[in-house]
Formats: structure tokens, C-alpha cells, sequence
């Protein structure tokens, strides 16, 4: 029988960049009760991302944040600045990202591969908390 569960996950990041929470997002899956289906995460921001990435090297994590800096930089004459000079790059950051990932669960599992990490990329270093709708739908 097909069924369904939600949530919404509040993240407040210490800093910007990308911070793990694949955790969060297995304890909710085992605790659904639901075998196999389909996971939706969805960010509900402008100015943050969500990114499946390498949870085991911390040197990638890092590689990637330094990345979208040099390609976003802030004080680039961006003409929205409403929130300050970090405001447009983290536009820009979350249009070349995503805000929503699918991932397929297995025996109550999200089928991630052995160093994927579920991760809440921060684009502003004002971190103001996030909300991150979660649905699963299966048996």
C-alpha cells in the first residue's frame, strides 16, 4: 500500500558553506516506516542550496566552498544588495546549485552511495535558520 511522510527540517548553519545533515534526513526515513520510495528534500530559500557531495574529505568540502567564491565573488558591482554584499553572490550560488533533490530509499535506507553526504549548502554569512521540506512517498 502506497503511503506518505513529511516533515520539515530547521537548520541554522554556524557559518556559510556546506554542513551535513544526512543524518537527519536517514532518522526521519527509518522512522516513516516506509521500505522503499521515493525522497523529496526541498529548500525553502533563495540564498541556500542543497547539494549531494563527498561527506568523508574534508579537503572537498573546502575545495568546493573556495570554488563558488571565486565564481561568485561578493563586491563584484552586483546591482541587488538589498541585505548587504553578500546578498547577490548567494543568489547566484543557489541558481547554479539546486533547491531540490530526489533520492531513491531502499530497506528504509536514502540509497546514497558509500562517501555521499546530504548537505545544506549556506550561502550567506548571516545564516539565518533554514527550512527544509522533507516528503517520502512509498510502501
Amino acid at each position: 500500500m502506497l503511503r506518505q511522510a513529511s516533515t520539515t527540517l530547521s537548520i541554522r548553519a554556524s557559518r556559510a558553506g556546506l554542513h551535513e545533515f544526512t543524518d537527519d534526513v536517514q532518522h526521519f526515513v527509518a522512522d516513516s516506516g516506509i521500505r522503499e520510495g521515493l525522497l523529496t528534500l526541498f529548500c525553502r530559500h533563495t540564498s541556500a542550496s542543497l547539494i549531494i557531495q563527498e561527506n568523508a574529505a574534508p579537503a572537498a568540502r573546502h575545495d568546493l566552498e573556495a570554488y563558488f567564491e571565486r565564481i561568485a565573488p561578493e563586491g563584484a558591482g552586483y546591482e541587488h544588495d538589498d541585505e548587504g554584499p553578500d546578498d547577490m553572490p548567494a543568489h547566484l550560488r543557489t541558481a547554479l546549485t539546486a533547491t531540490q533533490l530526489s533520492i531513491p530509499v531502499k530497506d528504509r535506507r536514502p540509497a546514497l552511495g558509500t562517501w555521499q553526504g546530504i548537505f545544506l549548502f549556506e550561502h550567506r554569512r548571516n545564516t539565518p535558520e533554514r527550512q527544509i521540506a522533507l516528503h517520502l512517498i512509498g510502501e
